[in-house]
């Protein structure tokens, strides 16, 4: 099988080399292979390879892949942020083959009409992308079948595991705060309700990723297709405006300069592409590949020690970073053990035995409800005139724009602490869509791919505070919910919530350690300004990322701050295309994987119309 940590000596040039082997860039390396086999084309991902991986394979162990010290997962860490309590936020990328869906939570959400119309591209409109939409997946949910496929590489279904009572709960309880069920809150016109979960997982209940499902087997077959990993793409190689290929180097966290055997090591090589340069390197990797290029506005490159003339002067590349903003918030619960995996967290089950005996709890991901939820007209009244003035001008007149999205997860996410008593919890994460804030990152060094960056989140930056009213509106929202719930709430988990006055009407609910019995409410709490600010300051200094980083070069004309065109050719420039969630000019109300495989399958069969092979 041609995978590599070494190119051969005799491969010096190929057709198409694809910079970065993540969720996209597996897809199109697939794709084009499938295309014409004797298409030779060359992955070079900087992490490892994915397969033959139990963390990987088994969901439940997704778990592992947020550890600081994860192999499997890149973490790109900004400057301090004033408008976050002056913490310096850490963002988490797919950091091995097949990106994001080989580590992250599997959920299956996908963009609203609205999303891919409002990026205003030719080819890019929703009716555009429907079949692209359909041929990634094998669809096992409930829906209509003119939008959902049943032929793809990618496995979507409820998986083999599903604690049933807290599922109907969350579903019942809701509706009664007017939110339904949804039999398909994924066929892009659903929205403002709840539906029962599907994910990245087979219904046999293993993890459904792009490098699996799309590349693996084409590696088998295809002498032609060739994947390097744990290398890390330095820049492309132009020949005045063409690109003509990349230099890569080996990645230092894999390899030991010191090490006399590895004569890989800090060694700067050179591959050239014949045909084309697809960057897939994600909304972080791509823009600094750009930049170390010479690729972007001239004053950052110069800062940043870039000694050439600049390639292209596009000062798009690197801006408009985005990402959904999330919060999570933790209850104490009269669950039963096997209705959440806090005993696995725990270490109170032996997870070798789970493993030998394949047990069906191996198969779940924790987060069994999913929701894309608008606020009520008083709601909207409540959070002020400025607000008010931005839903009437971005949301009101737009049904298809949901405002937050939330997913129950059926655990305490953290590591165990002293204060954590034994027990079983359950989380809401909510995360608001559609941010007003951005943010940027830019390299500092001309030429090593691990220098500090120059990154702001820009979280909750945004001069009239919008974000920041949705995230309170979405707490309160949660909390309702889930003090709905008979079986589920037993109290808040101090901590984990807002730290209201004990004579407050918003105080904790203090119960015994989550046993007793339990009344629900029928009535919202009132919240007073001071419990307001009490929130306020919690999301400023709690807020995280979603992992959904998106926008960096994005696909809008040059002089509107674009990177790419419709056909992700970078402007300006030939042979030069980007294939992954950076082009993202505006941004979608959805967990971003279905996106990124939906760019993947959409650049695969541009390219490929483009090489002259014909589309399959």
């Amino acid at each position: 099988m041609p995978l590599y940590t070494q190119l051969p000596d005799e491969i010096q040039k190929v057709d198409v080399i694809v910079a970065g082997g993540g969720t996209a860039g597996c897809i199109v390396a697939a794709r084009l292979s499938e295309a014409d086999p004797n298409l030779s084309v060359l992955v070079i991902e900087g992490g490892r390879n994915n397969a033959d991986d139990p963390s990987i394979r088994h969901p439940l162990l997704f778990v592992s892949h947020i550890a600081p010290t994860s192999d499997a997962t890149l973490f790109y860490t900004g400057t301090p942020e004033a408008q976050v309590g002056g913490r310096a936020l850490t963002v988490p990328a797919g950091g091995l083959l097949g990106g994001g869906s080989s580590m992250n939570m599997m959920q299956y959400t996908r963009a609203q009409r609205h999303d891919w119309d409002s990026w205003k591209t030719e080819g890019w409109s929703a009716d555009e992308m429907i079949p692209y939409l359909k041929k990634l997946e094998t669809y096992h949910g409930p829906g209509k079948s003119d939008v959902h496929g049943d032929k793809g590489p990618i496995s979507v279904s409820a998986g083999n595991f599903n604690a049933k009572r807290p599922q109907e709960e969350f579903i019942q309880a809701a509706a009664q705060l007017g939110y339904p069920e949804h039999v398909d809150l994924q066929d892009l016109d659903s929205n403002n309700g709840v539906q029962k979960a599907l994910r990245f997982i087979s219904p046999e209940g293993v993890r459904s990723d792009t490098a699996t499902a799309y590349l693996h087997p084409k590696l088998a077959g295809n002498p032609n297709l060739h994947v390097l990993v744990k290398n890390q793409v330095v820049r492309v190689l132009f020949e005045g405006q063409k690109a003509a290929g990349v230099e890569y180097r080996a990645n230092p966290k894999f390899n030991k300069a010191n090490d006399s055997t590895n004569t890989n090591a800090e060694v700067v090589r050179s591959v050239r592409a014949e045909k084309m340069v697809v960057l897939s390197a994600g909304t972080f990797g791509t823009p600094l590949i750009l930049e170390r290029s010479g690729v972007g506005e001239s004053a950052i490159l110069e800062a940043a020690g870039v000694s050439q003339p600049p390639v292209a002067n596009i000062p798009g590349v690197g801006r408009n970073y985005q990402d959904h903003h999330v919060l999570t918030y933790t209850y104490k619960t009269a669950l039963d053990p096997e209705e959440t995996a806090d005993a696995l967290m725990a270490g109170r089950l032996d997870m070798g035995e789970l493993m030998r005996t394949n047990a069906d709890i191996l198969g779940w991901n924790v987060q069994d409800v999913t929701c894309k939820l608008r606020p009520t007209e008083a709601d909207i009244a409540a959070l002020g005139p400025e607000f008010q003035a931005a839903w009437e001008r971005d949301f009101k007149h737009k049904e298809n724009k949901p405002m937050a999205m939330m997913a129950a997860l059926n655990t305490y996410p953290g590591l165990p602490g002293p204060d954590l008593k034994p027990g079983q919890y359950y989380t809401i994460s909510t995360f608001t869509v559609y941010p007003y804030s951005r943010g940027h990152v830019h390299i500092t060094d001309p030429s090593d791919p691990d220098a500090p960056l120059n990154f702001a989140t820009g979280f909750l930056a945004d001069p009239h505070g919008l974000d920041v009213a949705k995230l309170v509106w979405a707490y309160k929202k949660q909390r309702e919910i889930v003090r709905r719930m008979p079986t589920v709430y037993r109290g808040e988990l101090a901590g984990t919530h807002p730290p209201f006055a004990a004579d407050s009407g918003a105080a904790l609910l203090a119960t015994n350690d989550g046993n007793g019995s339990y009344t629900p409410v029928s009535k919202d709490i009132v919240y007073t300004p001071e419990d307001d600010a009490v929130i306020e300051k919690w999301v400023r200094d709690k807020v995280q990322t979603t992992w959904h980083s998106l926008g960096t070069c994005a696909m809008a004309p040059l002089d509107k701050g674009g990177v790419v065109d419709g056909k992700l050719g970078v402007h300006g420039l030939q042979n030069l295309k980007l294939a992954d969630l950076s082009i993202v000019p505006e941004n979608v109300a959805a967990n971003t994987a279905n996106t990124a495989m939906a760019i993947g399958e959409k650049a695969a069969d541009i390219f490929i119309r483009e090489l002259g092979l014909g589309a399959k």
